[in-house]
């Protein structure tokens, strides 16, 4: 079986599977060699040992050259206007650049930026890190990043820039590391929930305006970072750099923590928990209660709410009748635990705009998509995560509101999730969560992006392909994440499906199947510039 992409500008057809035998044979490992290279380790996924299961099961990979007419103009009117509109990314590796600033798995990603480059998609997104980059205050090392923009230039690609002011658990990313001594003295800086355990990936947004990194805030010293960032690939932007994601809190988005760590596949989420009690939180919420006369009320978050991993009605302030989220406390407390929110992401997107305002480059904020709970009446999820959003009040109407007043895109990932595949007892709706965010864009006039959540997810190709191209069509979208599953036997064929029928709805008579042994499934994309699914 012989799997192709065509190329609409020579009419080439160039066997996919055998770029993954050619370029693809490399490990996206972990390595010890100073040039973060790939050493081979027995567990890690290697592509070259997945061809020769391929070579195994007697199937064999050619290159060919065909004619082939382009068929895109036979699709309908609706179609094709979805497809003027519609860019496709892949995420590069999060740790494409990491410590020491290097490039890991570097053969790897420059072969893939090939592969994507002739399957038609049109850039990748990169992963910009603050603990990477600024190890010393107000000192950049961009040498990693600047390596990386130069392949996904060479290699004829677009790049979305992902600015991530936080940190990762796995890869293991840290914060700065003279952040990460001054949260050792002064723990404030980082987000506590009601025992009191900090959240230290990421800074308390209650920090922003506060002198409390060596003498500066945490918004002037993103300012630098930015600027450094805009004036260091200035030959990029607007060119090769056309996006860039302001990071607005933990894993980016725009949230509290409320879950420290994510439920596993195929089980129920808690609740999660407020995170409101670090002392800088607390003494917000004070000076809250007592312009609104109501002193008291501003001595800590509900005391009858869940921790994290219980349900809505083990306690009850969530609980759908009679619950306290429905008293004048419960709408105090929630007004201000989301205003909180939405003005730091107002202060991180309004920066973000000076900055980036003169530049040919979009800005985006990633909101994130919180199902779990959504068939209650309370929300609760939602609300611990910093959204007032509740069977009667449309917590999006401040968000999209504050996006459109920045002129900012947003991004939305789960796009992948469906309501069928998920845990009955979770009460969880994303498709209607989605739907809902997505409607109050429209409203605003806020364009949406999207994402998934993770590759794999059952039904989630067709679950993407369904949001992407509805009624209200996304203008991008970007896959998560490239890597040795993307690259997989058991994956890539089901991606290279998935583009193909984005571009071509229809097949043309020459690439069905044959009566020879081998068939030959082709990717056919369109001669015409204004489509932006094309190779050329």
């Amino acid at each position: 079986m012989e799997v192709s992409v065509i190329r609409s500008s020579s009419q080439a057809k160039i066997s996919k599977t055998e770029l993954g035998c050619r370029d693809l044979r490399f490990c996206f490992g972990k390595s010890n060699d100073k040039n973060k290279i790939f050493s081979r380790k027995p567990n890690s996924v290697c592509f070259d040992s997945q061809i020769s299961r391929f070579r195994k099961a007697g199937l064999r990979f050619t290159l060919k050259a065909v004619h082939s007419d382009p068929i895109l103009e036979s699709k309908s009117p609706a179609t094709s206007k979805s497809l003027d509109r519609l860019r496709l990314f892949v995420g590069l590796p999060l740790d494409a650049v990491s410590d020491g600033n290097s490039v890991n798995h570097a053969r790897a990603i420059g072969a893939g930026l090939k592969a994507l480059k002739l399957l038609g998609v049109e850039g990748v997104e990169l992963p910009v890190w603050w603990g990477v980059v600024e190890n010393e205050m107000g000192k950049y090392d961009w040498s990693g990043y600047l390596a990386v923009a130069e392949m996904v230039q060479k290699a004829g690609l677009k790049l979305h820039v992902s600015l991530c002011f936080h940190a990762s658990s796995q890869p293991r990313i840290p914060l700065p590391k003279w952040v990460t001594k001054i949260g050792e003295s002064q723990s404030s800086i980082f987000f506590a929930d009601r025992s009191g355990q900090h959240y230290q990936q990421c800074l308390s947004l209650a920090v922003d305006d506060l002198a409390v990194l060596d003498g500066k805030t945490p918004v002037q010293v993103y300012q630098g970072f930015c600027e450094s960032f805009k004036s260091t690939f200035s030959p990029f932007m607007g060119s090769t750099i056309t996006g860039i994601s302001m990071g607005l809190g933990p894993d980016g988005e725009l949230r509290y923590p409320s879950h420290h760590k994510p439920a596993k596949s195929g089980t129920i989420t808690g609740v999660g928990e407020f995170q409101c009690y670090d002392t800088n939180m607390l003494n917000l919420l004070k000076q809250y209660a007592e312009a609104n006369g109501n002193p008291l009320w501003g001595l800590g978050g509900p005391h009858d709410a869940p921790t994290y991993d219980q349900a809505p009605n083990s306690n009850r302030f969530f609980k759908d009748h009679g619950g306290s989220w429905e008293s004048p406390y419960g709408d105090f407390f929630l007004s201000w635990y989301s205003s909180e929110l939405v003005s730091h992401g107002n202060r991180l997107l309004s920066l973000a705009l000076s900055i980036f305002g003169d530049t040919e480059v979009n800005v985006y904020g990633k909101v994130p998509l919180v199902h779990s709970w959504y068939k209650t009446r309370a929300h609760p999820s939602e609300l611990t995560a910093g959204f007032y959003n509740t069977a009667s009040r449309n917590g999006y109407e401040a968000v999209a509101e504050m996006f459109a007043r920045n002129s900012c895109k947003i991004i939305l990932p789960g796009m992948d999730l469906s309501d069928e595949h998920q845990p009955h007892n979770a009460l969880s709706s994303p498709e209607s969560l989605l739907a809902q965010i997505r409607t109050t864009c429209n409203k605003h006039r806020v364009e949406v992006a999207g994402q998934n959540l993770a590759s794999g997810a059952p039904g989630g190709l067709e679950q993407i392909k369904k949001n992407m191209l509805g009624e209200n069509p996304i203008d991008l979208f970007t896959y998560q994440r490239m890597g040795a599953h993307f690259f997989s036997p058991e994956h890539f064929p089901s991606f290279t499906e998935f583009v193909r029928s984005l571009s071509q709805p229809e097949l043309h008579p020459d690439d069905l199947p044959s009566d020879e042994a081998e068939a030959t499934e082709s990717v056919q994309t369109s001669s015409d510039p204004n489509i932006h699914l094309q190779t050329a």
